[in-house]
């Protein structure tokens, strides 16, 4: 199980102390309700180095995003959740659009997105890419986001 710290400075100086020797993985996401297709990329990214960090928006970046309705749950109750995972070793939150900033500060030696993202819309993959990181796109699990969730359950009612 992992940690989670929202604040920068903290989570910095933790992640430095952390990844000694370690490949680290980087990827990011709203994870909004957590689902199988959720779980099943975090292990999959995690399977692509020995420390996996997991970037979560902020509520102010995923209303941005996914329109005024959203995040169904807040950001601190989504970092204990994505935290609580065994396959991630720390999660931090970060308010901007993209998490480009916050990649520039992990370093990554992995950055990993969903399949649904091609490499080169990637944020942080030019980055990444400078210094001989390594930029993945994983397969999409077909039939779960959180979307359909959403809609599946106004159909239910």
């Amino acid at each position: 199980m992992g940690r989670f710290q929202p604040e920068l400075s903290q989570f910095l100086k933790i992640l430095s102390n952390e990844r000694k020797s370690r490949r680290v993985v980087f990827t990011n996401g709203c994870f909004d309700l957590l689902h199988v297709g959720h779980v099943r990329y975090l292990q999959e990214a995690r399977s692509l180095g020995d420390y996996l960090v997991v970037g979560i928006n902020s509520d102010a970046s995923v209303k941005k995003l996914k329109g005024p309705s959203r995040p169904l749950q807040n950001e601190r109750d989504r970092l204990e959740i994505i935290a609580a995972l065994e396959c991630v070793n720390l999660a931090t939150l970060f308010g901007e659009d993209t998490p480009e900033s916050l990649i520039r500060h992990v370093r990554p030696e992995v950055l990993v997105k969903g399949g649904d993202w091609p490499i080169e819309k990637i944020a942080g993959a030019p980055f990444v890419l400078s210094y001989g990181g390594e930029v993945r796109s994983l397969q999409f699990v077909e039939g779960h986001s959180t979307t359909q969730l959403i809609e599946k359950m106004g159909h239910n009612r």
